[in-house]
């Protein structure tokens, strides 16, 4: 395989931040609740607490990308969120009781929020005319998860949940150095008025693409939240367990290798429309199958659509959709509605429905993601920026 960084500007020092902003969520997503369980919380308290993050990325990313759209300083911007929240999640150990933790995670995420969807403009913003190479940087963010999945599970067959927290923070320092080795941007303040971006967020094309978003996180609830734990439960190791997080991001990395190709070769609509389909097929597999080896891994290899595909695909119609001047805050709307109030649902959703339903939740997930399918389907179209108003 040739060098997917060939031709690329600073590839290394842009991909760098994705494999630890990444490898810390290979910490995060699949272990976090089990280290709450540990901590003696219980399902719907779980539920609660894995949706602070993202309940914070309704405002967070919204505000901070205002900030760095305005300013122009955007690596300042994201230099600042990362280290306020690293400084912040120090205080996890001194968390003994569900509001001094929930007190913790809003606190951390929403300055954590302030960083990835400023990154991504950097990131498309230094490719310029190679912006389809967008993948070929993103896909060692996957790789930082695959390692620290795999890595993590295997050493909670050895050592106690505990130890997660401290890979957190370890990812936490080492993003904030990667940084710091960016190249300094010219700065550029935004002058566009307001106007121009509503006149871009009224676009019924645009309401349907957030909406599908929304959807898309939202069915993602019983995965990102109960995943280990039902695996747990069913008396799958824990390095099974990380072997089959990892399986599914390889099979990311896989697409993001080849996702140029695709974006030559479909529009983006069908590309979103089609992972919608296929993250419905992902969900009831895992409800209907989740005893069975082949159905378990051919679930976690359509992670390569549900996340792969979709965000590669929703990355870059936002980008064409929003121009330059509102790029920041394109990004962050997406990552508002989609990362944030749907995950942030699904999460809640799935903590109170999850000791009634169990598994049995992922085919709500699949009805979730069925409609964000149909109104895909229906009303999701190609939009251009518009000049300001």
């Amino acid at each position: 395989m040739s060098d997917p960084g060939h031709g690329i500007p600073y590839y290394w020092r842009l991909s760098s931040f994705y494999l630890f902003y990444f490898a810390l969520l290979g910490a995060l997503v699949p272990y976090w609740s089990l280290y709450l369980r540990d901590q003696g919380f219980a399902a719907v308290q779980i539920g609660l607490l894995m949706s602070l993050p993202q309940l914070t990325k309704l405002v967070a990313p919204n505000l901070w990308g205002w900030l760095a759209d305005r300013s122009g300083r955007r690596l300042a911007v994201i230099r600042l969120g990362n280290l306020a929240a690293a400084l912040v999640f120090c205080a996890v150990f001194l968390a003994d009781g569900f509001w001094s933790m929930a007190l913790l995670l809003t606190a951390f995420s929403f300055f954590w929020n302030a960083v990835l969807a400023q990154f991504e403009v950097v990131t498309l913003e230094t490719l310029g005319s190679r912006a389809s190479r967008y993948s070929h940087v993103r896909l060692w963010g996957s790789v930082g998860f695959i390692v620290s999945v795999i890595l993590v599970g295997q050493g909670l067959d050895i050592f106690p949940v505990t130890l997660v927290p401290w890979v957190i923070l370890a990812c936490l320092w080492l993003l904030w150095l990667a940084t710091l080795v960016l190249p300094e941007q010219p700065v550029q303040g935004q002058d566009t008025p307001r106007t121009g971006l509503w006149s871009v967020l009224r676009q019924p094309p645009v309401l349907v693409f957030f909406a599908c978003a929304f959807l898309m996180q939202m069915s993602h609830g019983p995965y990102y939240t109960f995943f280990t734990i039902y695996l747990t439960d069913a008396g799958v190791s824990g390095s099974l367990t990380g072997l089959l997080w990892g399986l599914g991001v390889a099979a990311e990395v896989a697409l993001f290798l080849v996702m140029h190709r695709v974006l030559h070769r479909f529009t983006l609509e069908h590309i979103i429309t089609a992972s919608l389909g296929l993250a419905a097929l992902r969900w009831l597999l895992l409800a209907w199958y989740a005893d069975n080896g082949l159905a378990l891994v051919i679930a976690q290899l359509l992670h390569a659509a549900s996340f792969g595909s979709f965000h590669a695909a929703s990355i870059a119609w936002v980008h064409r959709a929003f121009g330059g001047g509102h790029a920041g805050q394109g990004q962050a709307f997406y990552s508002s509605v989609g990362f944030g109030a749907g995950w942030a649902l699904g999460a809640s959703l799935s903590g109170a429905l999850w000791d009634q339903y169990g598994g049995d939740t992922f085919v709500m997930a699949a009805a979730v993601a069925m409609l964000a399918f149909a109104i895909s389907l229906v009303g999701l179209r190609p939009v251009m920026p518009r000049s300001a108003d």
